[in-house]
């Protein structure tokens, strides 16, 4: 069985509103998150979608998901966890105690704030899953990325043709990012920013699956995994995204940095 899970925890500080997480927001007079979460709904592929978020938004959720995606019993929306891979763990347990978990039981994560996922990316990211137990959805570097371990001055420069921007979705077989995740020490624990790296630090392969993207824009907030919320890892225009689609986003952006 498959499973989505839309992290929905981010807070959107970057954005400047402090009191509604930016997934709220609207977009062309519909929330982000709405956007989202119909786009794995409408996909026959998935049991359930699990939409989690932090606690006091929980029933808002709800309410705006119904009045705009719809009434499904496919869909439901729980409490994410203080930390993005909590949030992770917290949808598992939730597949768990409502279906079981068997060897091939999948879990796509997906950011909140992503609504321009396509189907071929989500299907890459499933079909990997014949192959190996995680998938990382990436964009080729486009920036000369430094490395610096004290901060102060540089140690490398790695080859940027090497490098890889994680984006989301992330898919996982359940049992096994379950099992290496519970192998973990708290002192890894406390430096994951990512649930691939899981597997990366048990010398698990992880898949590739790679965005094709015309634009690239941004309401990027990875700071909520810094700060201990459920995480998301920020919104792009990705995958073949039109401009008049994507117009919308850049101008209610352009207004925020104006005011």
């Amino acid at each position: 069985m498959n499973f989505a899970a839309i992290l929905a925890g981010g807070r959107g500080t970057r954005m400047g509103n402090q009191d509604k997480p930016k997934q709220y927001l609207l977009l062309d007079k519909k929330p982000i998150i709405a956007y989202t979460v119909e786009k794995f709904l409408i996909m026959p592929e998935f049991e359930k979608v699990i939409v989690l978020c932090p606690d006091a938004w929980v029933e808002p959720t709800k309410d705006i998901l119904r009045t705009y995606v719809g009434e499904s019993d496919r869909l439901v929306v729980i409490a994410g966890g203080e930390r993005r891979n909590d949030t992770i763990m917290n949808a598992i347990a939730y597949i768990e105690d409502a279906f079981g978990i068997d060897d091939d039981a999948v879990l796509v994560t997906h950011d909140s704030v992503r609504p321009f996922v396509t189907y071929r990316i989500i299907k890459d990211n499933l079909d990997a899953m014949a192959s190996h137990d995680a998938c990382d959805t990436v964009i080729p570097a486009t920036d000369t990325i430094v490395e610096s371990v004290d901060g102060t001055v540089i140690d490398a420069v790695p080859e940027r043709s090497r490098m890889f921007q994680g984006q989301t979705p992330q898919t996982f077989k359940i049992g096994a990012l379950k099992s290496l995740y519970a192998s973990l020490s708290n002192e890894e624990r406390a430096i994951l920013t990512d649930a691939c790296k899981i597997f990366v630090l048990r010398d698990r392969k992880v898949a590739r699956a790679r965005h094709r993207i015309q634009h690239q824009d941004h309401l990027s907030d990875r700071s909520q995994d810094r700060a201990g919320a459920p995480g998301d890892r920020g919104l792009n225009a990705e995958h073949r995204v039109s401009a008049d689609r994507a117009a919308p986003l850049r101008d209610a952006c352009a207004r925020r940095e104006h005011r």
